[in-house]
């Protein structure tokens, strides 16, 4: 149950901690150091972190096109329910 608990873990990330930790994982890879089975632990994580960085930004960009001018001038926002 390793797979579920590391996904309950990624979904409670930050966008910037997803990116932070994708980018150390990439950069990793790419090196070509560690074991095979290492690396295709780290990529599966890599794209989940990808998957939930991709989500984050999906749920800013919704909220931001939620955002309009009252007739006042001032912000309003509508209500955003992502889930």
């Amino acid at each position: 149950m390793a797979g579920a608990r590391s996904n309950k873990e990624i979904q409670k990330m930050s966008f910037e901690d997803a990116l932070e930790e994708l980018k150390e994982i990439v950069s990793t890879l790419e090196s070509g150091d560690g074991k095979l089975d290492q690396a295709i632990e780290s990529y599966e994580r890599g794209a989940k972190l990808k998957r939930h960085c991709e989500a984050k930004l999906r749920e800013a960009q919704e909220k931001i096109e939620k955002i309009s001018l009252g007739p006042d001038g001032d912000v309003a926002t509508e209500s955003f329910d992502a889930g």
